[in-house]
């Protein structure tokens, strides 16, 4: 899975964000609609990824151009 250097930062909202997620959040944010569909699928969950912290991932990478406002189920991108 692509976003596997993302797990610790999407389970602990005080980790470091690798460099290698960031690349891949940024690939994959040109698509809020793809990013959110991974961040709230079963495979996730089973991941141990928790979608409040895994919504802020972009904002901690600093992205400027993400969908900031962007409603993915419950939560919001920051």
């Amino acid at each position: 899975m692509k976003l596997a250097p993302c797990a610790s930062a999407a389970q602990d909202a005080n980790s470091a964000v690798p460099s290698s997620c960031c690349a891949q959040v940024k690939k994959l944010g040109k698509n809020p609609k793809c990013l959110c569909a991974v961040m709230l699928s079963n495979m996730a969950k089973m991941a141990g990824i928790n979608p409040q912290i895994a919504i802020g991932i972009p904002k901690r990478c600093n992205l400027a151009d993400r969908p900031v406002g962007y409603k993915c189920g419950a939560y919001t991108l920051p």
